[in-house]
């Protein structure tokens, strides 16, 4: 007989072994492998800037979140990387990223990945990525939703506009923009009337000594934490996307 072994909210055999993926998963990571090999980067967003800063968890006044991390304010160190989706030339407008890291989020070793990209802001918009010359334009979305509580809803990170805007996307005229000061972003979580509840400030300080093509491995699966995970929307095939840009890069 053999023993359960129980893990969040699934419940497995040892004996279980997990199932082949489906041809179109299969497709994608293959296609997601293929094109980080060649670019020897990621294969979105293959050149951005990593930097440091600090996310500062907030109380809204709209009361408890239900949510460990986001119930208690503080201030927490955290890693950033802004990109180019497509990494097209800098005079062109591209889907901008905004990758955000928070160590120990939910206690030591709980961390956090966030990742959004610049979106629309109307119902439809803010599930569809919208290229962008100017990353301080406009929200940056989850695109798809999260359970927060069990609850579904969306993410997004409003950046507030500052004396150096506008900003081009490109990683050296971010570099240059955080040099006359930090960018920050208005972190925030739909709520059930489509409306913005925020949780947290970004503060974007420094330019941290990783090269453009270099970037932690940032995936919303491995690094969620209690009550706050992404939804099941695609999740297979966003997952194989992430193996495949890592073994890509990783030379597998």
């Amino acid at each position: 007989m053999t023993t359960p072994d129980v893990s969040g909210d699934t419940v497995r055999t040892a004996a279980t072994q997990p199932s082949p993926p489906s041809r179109p998963v299969a497709l994608v990571e293959a296609g997601f492998r293929a094109l980080a090999r060649l670019r020897r980067a990621p294969a979105l967003h293959p050149q951005g800037l990593t930097c440091g800063g600090e996310l500062e968890v907030v109380d809204d006044g709209g009361g408890s979140w239900d949510v460990p991390w986001l119930d208690t304010p503080r201030r927490l160190d955290a890693t950033v990387r802004l990109s180019r989706a497509g990494g097209l030339p800098r005079r062109l407008p591209d889907g901008l990223g905004l990758a955000v890291r928070v160590p120990d989020a939910d206690g030591p070793d709980r961390t956090l990945d966030l990742l959004m990209t610049s979106s629309g802001r109307g119902r439809a918009g803010r599930h569809v990525p919208l290229p962008r010359a100017d990353a301080l334009r406009g929200p940056y979305s989850s695109l798809l939703p999260y359970r927060v509580a069990g609850r579904s809803c969306l993410l997004a990170a409003f950046p507030r506009r500052t004396r150096q805007a506008p900003v081009p996307g490109d990683p050296r005229s971010m570099a240059a923009a955080l040099a006359d000061g930090p960018l920050v972003y208005d972190l925030c979580a739909e709520t059930g009337e489509r409306a913005w509840r925020r949780f947290g400030v970004l503060t974007v300080t420094t330019v941290l000594p990783v090269g453009q093509e270099d970037t932690v491995d940032f995936d919303i699966y491995q690094h969620s934490v209690r009550a706050f995970v992404p939804g099941s929307a695609l999740a297979a095939t966003r997952r194989a996307a992430y193996r495949g840009s890592r073994s890509g890069r990783d030379g597998a």
